[in-house]
């Protein structure tokens, strides 16, 4: 899956991104893709659950992409 996410605020939360584009059906769930080491950003491994994602980012893992930029006003 190879997603585009518009982000409206500043950043969000890495486990929430998760759940927002549909990678994991709940928090709880991208939190623990996150802790089990499976997530990327920017190419880079992230375990912190609540890493704050702000555009023009990318978070990946097994079988997704999700590039963030900025929504228009």
């Amino acid at each position: 899956m190879n997603e585009t996410f518009a982000l409206k605020n500043e950043y969000i939360a890495l486990c929430d991104l998760l759940k927002v584009v549909g990678v994991v059906d709940s928090g709880g769930a991208g939190k623990q893709l996150v802790a089990a080491g499976e997530v990327s950003v920017d190419g880079q491994q992230e375990l912190r659950k609540t890493c704050k994602i702000r555009p023009g980012q990318t978070v990946s893992g097994a079988g997704f992409s999700i590039k963030v930029v900025a929504a228009d006003a």
